[in-house]
């Protein structure tokens, strides 16, 4: 039975370095302008969604249209480096998420691929350990680790004279 690949990908030599270097550019452009949050804090604190964005605009609208309404303790000038600085993360948040859904899709897919060979040499070790085949007992023994709680069909190798 032939195994399906699903994927086929071999990076140039010239490749992961242009990659490194472009994500270290990256890093360094964004270097003291992003954080990193916990999980517990991303729950704590609110998000702008396409359909939040919107009023979001309209209530900076009424800011600037009705001054007398807005609260001494909100800063309109932060307010407005926050949505600018917001509006010019997006497009590129968009875009990074996109290649990383990519190479994290790539990575899922060559992921099966190597596991599927591998299930399959193990599969074909046991049957040469249940048929006696010289020295496949040894690797089969040490492969089934990777499943514990399994019965083994292939008795221990029994002890040397």
């Amino acid at each position: 039975m032939a195994l399906d690949n699903l994927i086929s990908v071999v990076f140039n030599p010239s490749d992961l370095p242009a990659i490194d270097a472009a994500l270290g550019s990256i890093e360094a452009a964004l270097s003291g302008k992003v954080i990193n949050l916990t999980p517990e804090e991303r729950r704590r604190y609110a998000s702008i969604s396409n359909e939040t964005a919107q009023w979001v605009q309209k209530c900076r609208g009424y800011m600037n249209q009705v001054p007398a309404l807005v609260p001494g303790y909100i800063d309109l000038a932060e307010l407005d480096r926050d949505v600018q600085a917001r509006r010019d993360l997006m497009p590129r948040l968009r875009r990074a998420r996109s290649i990383l859904e990519s190479m994290d899709d790539t990575a899922l897919l060559l992921g099966s691929d190597v596991w599927t060979n591998c299930l399959a040499f193990y599969r074909a070790v046991r049957e040469a350990a249940k048929s006696n085949v010289p020295g496949s007992t040894s690797i089969y023994q040490d492969l089934a680790a990777q499943f514990p709680g399994r019965p083994g069909s292939v008795p221990p190798a029994p002890p040397t004279p």
